[in-house]
């Protein structure tokens, strides 16, 4: 009988880890570290023969660069509609919790935009916010409202003046954009966690609330909103990950980033500086940026959301 070799069995576990930790190395790993190392360097990718190291440059840069803090702007304002997909998603999946005929075919109608291509989604809101002949100019045209250029025009807010001192601008790229993607995620995997929290609640205690006389918005209050909490922690730190990183698709095919930068995102710039400008270096300081930006978020919405949430 065969003796029994621990360190045999343990580099056959090592050989089977091989390949995806090699691809992990390489298309992950070195690529963190080498876009680390040059956020402290100056790289014109075709003009610079190699990297040269400026230290801290990049950074100073990016902390008077005018166009990042307005296009940082952008993408905060893009995730003012994080909350309100957060509720609608809530109120699909109480909606879909129901025990009613053909739920499944409900709840696979409202998950088909999540999972239809990205692109093709893009280019039908184009034509769909087209102006002259898409739809919903169209049904503008039909209670005699004359429709805007929703990807391109603007609103002069001139009842702000006495605020500001000017008209402030708004422009309807930033909401044609929150309300496509308001169209996309709300029946999406938030919607997905919702209901698979609200199938996670014990009956009892919505029968225990029935015997004590309780009605629906009592019931909601006291034991679905409180025994969601840990679900909407969780889809609270995605979407804020997601919606600082997000942006790019959209802002690429429908906009180019336009009008006037009004709809470019961080990721959109980044995108810019590296495949149109090819400065290697600082687009490197603004993703690390970037990414202290989320981590420090992240970490203090998991300091004090810690205190607010309760597990059963």
């Amino acid at each position: 009988m065969s003796r029994y070799r621990g360190s045999d069995h343990a580099w056959s576990g090592y050989l089977f880890l091989l390949p995806n930790f090699t691809g992990f190395a390489l298309f992950v790993f070195f690529p963190v570290i080498a876009s680390f190392l040059l956020s402290f360097c100056s790289w014109h990718i075709f003009n610079d023969p190699a990297p040269r190291w400026v230290g801290l440059a990049n950074f100073a840069r990016l902390m008077g660069d005018t166009k990042f803090w307005k296009y940082a702007y952008n993408t905060v304002f893009l995730m003012l509609g994080i909350p309100v997909g957060m509720m609608l998603s809530l109120a699909l999946a109480l909606l879909l919790n129901k025990g009613v005929r053909a739920i499944r075919l409900f709840r696979m109608v409202y998950f088909l935009p999540t999972v239809s291509a990205g692109v093709a989604l893009l280019v039908l809101w184009i034509w769909v916010y087209n102006p002259s002949y898409g739809l919903v100019n169209y049904l503008l045209s039909k209670v005699g409202v004359s429709g805007p250029d929703w990807l391109g025009g603007s609103i002069k807010l001139g009842f702000l003046k006495s605020w500001f001192g000017f008209d402030p601008v708004c422009w309807l790229s930033k909401v044609s954009l929150m309300v496509m993607g308001l169209w996309t995620g709300v029946g999406g995997y938030n919607m997905i966690l919702y209901l698979a929290g609200l199938q996670g609640i014990n009956p009892e205690l919505y029968e225990a609330a029935d015997v004590d006389g309780a009605n629906g918005w009592q019931k909601f209050r006291h034991i679905t909103w409180p025994m969601l909490a840990p679900t909407t922690f969780f889809i609270l730190i995605m979407s804020l990950i997601g919606g600082f990183q997000g942006g790019f698709q959209a802002a690429y095919v429908m906009t180019q980033g336009g009008p006037e930068g009004s709809s470019t995102t961080i990721s959109y710039y980044i995108f810019q500086n590296l495949y149109r400008d090819s400065y290697a270096g600082y687009t490197s300081a603004i993703a690390w940026f970037l990414f202290l930006v989320v981590f420090v978020l992240t970490m203090i919405s998991w300091r004090f959301g810690g205190k607010v949430v309760h597990h059963e």
